[in-house]
C-alpha cells in the first residue's frame, strides 16, 4: 500500500467569495484569498480599491454581504469568522489578533505601559501582571524607561512602537496593520517597519498590512494588489506560475 502524503496545513486565513457593497459601490466584488501562517502580506491599491474593507472583513471588524472567512490559528480547527456574532468576533480579535493603525489609536489619558497592558486587562489579566508584561514588550521595542510617558510626550515613531507593543502583548497569531508608517518620515518609517516585522514574522507570526507605499510593501514576503473591489495581482500566484 502506498503511503499517503501528510495533509498540508490549512491557511491561517481563508477568504472565499467576499462581497461588500456600500450603496451602489462594490467595495469587494468576489474576493478569494488564502494567507499562510508566517507570511507577511502587503495589500496595495488606489483609494476605493477595497483594500481596507478586505482587511476589516478578514479581521472580523466588518461582516461581508456574502462570502466567508475562516481562521485556523487558535488550535481548535478552523473557525468561520463571518458566522460569529459581534461579541464572539470581539473575543476572537481580543485573544488571537493584533492591530496597528496609522494614527496608533492610543488613549492619550493613559501612560505607554497602561496602553499596552489594556488588551490583557480586558481579557481578565490582573493589572500588575498585565503592566509587567507590557513593560517587557516596551523594553523589547526600544522604549525602556518610557513606560510612564503619555502620548503627548512621545514622538511619532515612539508612539507607533507603543502601538506595536499593544498589538503584540497578547501574543496574537495574526497582526493587521493599516498604513502603520503612513504618518512617519522615511527614516522613522523604516525603523518602525523593522520593529513590526521583527515582532511578528520574526517570531513566526503572520502580518497582513495595508499600505500605499511601495518601499514598505517590498519588505513583505507577498504583495496583493486590489482594484475596483477585486484582487488583480498576487505575487504568490505569480511565483507559483513561474515555478511550473
Amino acid at each position: 500500500m502506498m503511503n499517503r502524503p501528510a495533509p498540508l496545513p490549512a491557511p491561517i486565513l481563508a477568504a472565499r467569495g467576499l462581497r461588500k457593497t456600500y450603496g451602489t459601490t462594490h467595495a469587494l466584488d468576489g474576493v478569494d484569498l488564502n494567507v499562510e501562517a508566517g507570511e507577511s502580506v502587503a495589500i496595495m491599491g488606489p483609494s476605493g480599491s477595497g483594500k481596507t474593507t478586505l482587511m476589516h472583513i478578514l479581521s472580523g471588524i466588518l461582516t461581508p454581504d456574502a462570502g466567508s472567512v475562516q481562521f485556523a490559528g487558535d488550535g481548535t480547527g478552523a473557525t468561520e469568522v463571518t458566522s460569529l456574532n459581534e461579541e464572539a468576533r470581539a473575543k476572537l480579535r481580543r485573544e488571537h489578533l493584533g492591530f496597528v493603525f496609522q494614527d496608533g489609536l492610543l488613549l492619550p489619558e493613559l501612560t505607554a505601559v497602561e496602553n499596552v497592558a489594556l488588551p490583557l486587562m480586558l481579557s481578565g489579566v490582573p493589572r500588575q501582571g498585565a503592566e509587567s508584561h507590557a513593560a517587557q514588550w516596551l523594553s523589547a521595542l526600544g522604549l525602556d524607561g518610557m513606560q510612564t510617558r503619555r502620548l503627548g510626550e512621545l514622538s511619532g515613531g515612539q508612539a507607533q512602537r507603543v502601538a506595536i507593543a499593544r498589538a503584540q502583548v497578547a501574543d496574537p497569531h495574526v497582526v493587521f496593520a493599516d498604513e502603520p508608517t503612513g504618518a512617519l518620515d522615511s527614516a522613522t518609517s523604516a525603523s518602525v517597519l523593522d520593529a513590526l516585522l521583527d515582532s511578528t514574522v520574526g517570531r513566526g507570526r503572520t502580518l497582513v498590512m495595508v499600505t500605499h507605499d511601495q518601499t514598505t510593501a517590498d519588505r513583505c514576503s507577498r504583495l496583493v494588489r486590489m482594484a475596483d473591489g477585486r484582487m488583480v495581482a498576487d505575487s504568490a500566484s505569480a511565483a507559483a506560475g513561474g515555478a511550473r
